[in-house]
C-alpha cells in the first residue's frame, strides 16, 4: 500500500477509532512520518496499531496510544516539554510538532543516538535527546508538560513536582495485566489532580520502583 494511504488508514481506522478526535493531533500524526522511525526490518509494521520491537526489550508505543497521549496533553505550541523515554524519537517528533521545545531523556545510548539521528534527518530543531537515566536527574527544571512513554509500577511524585502550575503530566501506572493511563494536572504549588484516561500495557521504566513484595 502507498505510504500516504497507509498512514491515512492508520489515522482514520485505528487512531480516530480510539477516540482521538482532536484534529490538531490527527494533523501532527499525518505530518510526522512514522515509517522513518521504525527499524528497517520492521517497516511493514509502521502503520499497524501494534508495538514495534526495539533493542533492549523496548517497544514503540502503538499509534493509538500516541494519539491519546498527545490529545491528553493538549499542547498549544508554547510549552516546554519533558519526555522520558525517547525510543527512536517518534513521540519526540510529535511532541516537538505540538510544543515549543522538547527535552527527551533516553537511558540506552544506542537508542538515544538513533533518536537524535532520526530527528536531525527530519530537521526537527526544537527537540534535544540526552542519554541519561531520568531517575537520576535532579528535578530542578520545571516544564509545562511531561510525557512518560514507559510505565511506573508504583506512582512516583517526582514528575508531578516538575510541572509548572497549570502543567500536565501523562503517565501510565501499574503492572501487567492492568495499567492505567492518567493525566495529572498541577493546580497550585501544592495541589494536583489526576484523571484516569484508559487502560493499556507498555514497557516499565527502567530502574523504576516496584511494589514491595509480601513475605510470610
Amino acid at each position: 500500500m502507498h505510504t500516504e494511504a497507509a498512514s491515512e488508514q492508520m489515522i482514520e481506522q485505528q487512531v480516530r477509532a480510539w477516540d482521538v478526535l482532536d484534529e490538531r493531533v490527527l494533523a501532527i500524526l499525518r505530518a510526522v512520518p512514522r515509517e522513518r522511525f521504525v527499524p528497517a526490518a520492521q517497516r511493514f509494521l509502521a502503520f499497524a496499531d501494534v508495538e514495534v520491537s526495539l533493542p533492549h526489550a523496548q517497544h514503540m508505543l502503538r499509534p493509538s496510544v500516541v494519539g491519546r497521549l498527545l490529545q491528553a496533553l493538549a499542547l498549544s505550541g508554547s510549552e516546554r516539554v519533558l519526555e522520558v523515554g525517547s525510543g527512536t524519537g517518534y513521540v519526540t517528533a510529535c511532541l516537538a510538532a505540538a510544543g515549543r521545545a522538547v527535552r527527551s531523556v533516553e537511558i540506552f545510548p544506542d537508542l538515544a543516538a538513533v533518536a537524535g539521528e532520526n530527528l536531525a534527518g527530519l530537521s526537527v530543531d526544537n527537540a534535544q535527546v540526552v542519554n541519561e537515566d531520568a531517575l537520576q536527574i535532579a528535578p530542578e527544571t520545571r516544564y509545562e508538560a511531561i510525557a512518560l512513554t514507559a510505565s511506573l509500577p508504583v506512582y512516583d511524585t517526582r514528575w508531578e513536582r516538575q510541572l509548572e502550575v497549570g502543567g500536565r503530566l501523562f503517565v501510565v501506572v501499574g503492572e501487567e495485566p492492568i495499567m492505567e493511563a492518567r493525566l495529572v494536572r498541577r493546580l497550585s504549588e501544592d495541589t494536583w489532580t489526576a484523571e484516569s484516561l484508559f487502560e493499556t500495557i507498555i514497557d516499565p521504566l527502567r530502574n523504576a520502583r516496584r511494589p514491595e513484595e509480601f513475605s510470610f
